[in-house]
């Protein structure tokens, strides 16, 4: 499978023009997947283009929805020549990191069962498991992403480069969601200390980053 590597976080503009990551205006460090080093910013928000792009025409762009349909942001997804490169900007979401992740399905519907198990019902459960959770654990699904930081004013930016999915791969027959998460990702990296056996099935299929709380379809642009 395909690896994704990651190249810069945080502080890229986005449609929202929401600022700086970081609460006095520089930007915020990233937290990287595990094994994967990721880039601080080291520029002011509002850099590249300024259209959320980071510098690439979007192929594909989608609206975070929160359970209650409010909308609190956008991602972009377009390809240059290091592969595909997302940039994701949210706003009034609580501080601190997020999980990130592309899910399976592109359906965005609170209070909806889990289509691989009707019997648990949630929060955009109706996006399915991460994009490629077949294929391996997680931490490397295709639809793994580095955690999201959102700073003390509830906003959050990130740019991210990949070669795990194209834009087209997330236009399949079901679509594709990016999704962001209550809490931190610890990309199933759970030292032998804590866990003697092992991260248990959770953790290798989600990361621990708990409860979904933005989506957004991904279209067409």
């Amino acid at each position: 499978m395909r690896r994704a590597a990651w190249t810069s976080a945080a502080s890229v503009g986005v449609l929202l023009a929401m600022g700086g990551c970081a609460g006095d205006g520089t930007a915020a460090e990233t937290e990287p997947a595990a094994g994967e080093a990721a880039t601080p910013a080291g520029g002011e928000a509002g850099g590249g283009t300024g259209d959320g792009s980071g510098g690439v025409e979007p192929a594909v762009t989608g609206t975070f929805q929160d359970p209650d349909g409010n909308e609190v942001g956008t991602v972009e997804i377009g390809e240059d020549d290091g592969g595909t490169r997302l940039s994701v900007g949210v706003t009034g979401l609580t501080p601190g990191f997020h999980g990130l992740h592309v899910h399976a399905v592109g359906l965005c519907e609170p209070d909806s069962p889990n289509p691989t198990d009707p019997a648990q019902v949630g929060d955009f459960l109706s996006a399915g498991g991460h994009l490629g959770a077949a294929d391996a654990d997680h931490g490397a699904h295709a639809g793994d992403l580095p955690s999201l930081y959102v700073d003390a004013s509830g906003t959050g930016t990130l740019e991210v480069a990949t070669d795990a999915f194209t834009a087209e791969d997330l236009l399949d027959d079901d679509g594709s969601a990016v999704m962001v998460h209550a809490n931190r990702d610890n990309f199933a990296h759970i030292p032998e200390r804590y866990a003697p056996q092992g991260p248990d099935e959770q953790t290798r299929r989600t990361g621990d980053a708990g409860d979904r709380v933005a989506c957004a379809v991904v279209e067409e642009e």
